[in-house]
């Protein structure tokens, strides 16, 4: 019995996506991309394209940030992440217009472990645009999802406040 080269090749693809977040984690970003950048050529993922465009995002690169994220969308729409990623680099760019439907794909992707970000990242632009009662909605939202999240719960107390 063979066994099948893909295999290989997924599995070396793993372990430099697994590498490339070790050194992103660590502020080695131009390493972080070169192992990303391998993973990619080895076996293309929404995960390595999104990561890539989340590294680029730490060197203020949002363009190329959202072109990942754009080419994670492409290999699998079904992953919500390179949605709020691509909202979170437009708000970055106070692009917040163009930030919310990005936030609102990201909550109606399938294959998504954290809905309380695309939440709270709404909340975040509607608070900009002065929509308070609408941002803490979301904010509510966002901590109902993840009750551990101090920036939902700091926003929250933040609004209610402003209301007495």
């Amino acid at each position: 019995m063979t066994s099948d080269p893909g295999d290989a090749r997924r599995t070396e693809a793993r372990e430099l996506f697994r590498l490339a977040y070790e050194h992103q984690m660590r502020g080695e970003l131009d390493e972080a991309i070169r192992l990303y950048k391998r993973s990619l050529e080895l076996c293309p993922t929404a995960e390595s394209h999104t990561f890539l465009g989340w590294t680029y995002s730490f060197q203020g690169r949002w363009e190329d940030a959202i072109q990942e994220c754009l080419l994670a969308i492409e290999v699998d729409p079904t992953f919500g992440n390179p949605y709020n990623d691509i909202g979170a680099y437009l708000m970055e760019q106070d692009r917040l217009d163009e930030a919310i439907p990005w936030f609102l794909r990201a909550l109606r992707a399938p294959r998504y472990e954290s809905y309380c970000f695309p939440h709270f990242n709404l909340g975040r632009v509607l608070e900009r645009k002065r929509m308070y009662a609408r941002a803490l909605i979301e904010y509510k939202k966002a901590l109902a999802e993840n009750s551990h999240h101090l920036g939902a719960l700091s926003a929250i107390r933040r609004l209610q406040a402003m209301k007495n």
